[in-house]
């Protein structure tokens, strides 16, 4: 597994397969491991790249808040560092708030667009106050808080009842980052940008997948992003939540992978 320095900071990252270049960006508070089922359906045919967020999986942490536009320069520099002209970038919650500063700072360097369960719109006051309570709870007690917290609206409760491996895999995830990490991400997901009106300006094919039963970013989240993306696809998952593309996997790469077949030719 390698590592690049980029802006003092090392950040871990997975580069497999080869062909045209997929960029996938885990969510909060994920890793990049979140996208194996991903890497395991496109890197026979693509060059698909992982990286771990600043302050998440084995990438170092930063001090103070790490923003979207932060994260979305440490995206360009390690594909600076890679080679890599342009991607098609796809991120998941978070990971969609990066590919969507991404745009905003490198739009010469975008193929394409995958943004799933994830939404345009900044955070309402009440839910930065929760953020900052939130990171002052990483800070103070780690992340079991969080972990606990959160599993219940990431997940079906199907997947809950049935799907022990899943919910193992995914509280896992979150117990494994740094609590500075986590903290970090979380002021900067409270201070992002409204991207709303950028979304009439994407001109690249774009996928919007959802899951159903998506507690955190509701379906009508996407159906708006995809009435005000020109020619965007929107797919809604049965029987997903928030982690759509695990929970519907062999779905999710179905679409993915005819996704990027248009994106290529």
């Amino acid at each position: 597994m390698p590592f690049a320095n980029l802006n003092n900071i090392q950040i871990a990252y997975d580069d497999q397969g080869s062909g045209s270049a997929v960029v996938l960006i885990h969510g909060f508070p994920f890793n990049r491991s979140l996208w194996n089922e991903q890497i395991d359906a496109l890197s026979k045919s693509h060059r698909v790249i992982t990286p771990d967020l600043r302050g998440f999986g084995e990438s170092e942490s930063s001090s103070g808040t790490a923003t979207m536009t932060m994260m979305a320069e440490d995206i360009a520099r390690l594909m600076d560092v890679l080679e890599i002209e342009n991607a098609t970038l796809g991120g998941l919650s978070m990971g969609g708030y990066v590919v969507l500063a991404f745009y905003k700072q490198f739009r010469a360097r975008v193929r394409g667009l995958v943004l799933a369960d994830t939404r345009p719109q900044p955070d309402t006051e009440e839910a930065k106050e929760g953020r900052t309570r939130q990171a002052e709870r990483a800070l103070a007690e780690g992340m079991a808080t969080i972990a606990d917290a959160m599993l219940p609206k990431l997940l079906t409760p199907e997947t809950v009842a049935k799907r022990p491996s899943v919910v193992k895999r995914i509280r896992d995830m979150m117990m494994s980052t740094k609590p500075e990490g986590a903290a970090a991400a979380l002021l900067g997901m409270a201070a992002r940008e409204d991207q709303t009106q950028l979304l009439s300006t994407i001109d690249v094919p774009t996928l919007i997948m959802v899951g159903r039963d998506d507690a955190i970013t509701p379906v009508q989240d996407s159906q708006k992003m995809h009435e005000r993306i020109a020619g965007s696809r929107l797919v809604i998952l049965e029987n997903a939540g928030h982690v759509s593309n695990i929970e519907r996997a062999e779905k999710f790469n179905e679409e993915l992978r005819s996704f990027l077949d248009l994106v290529v030719s």
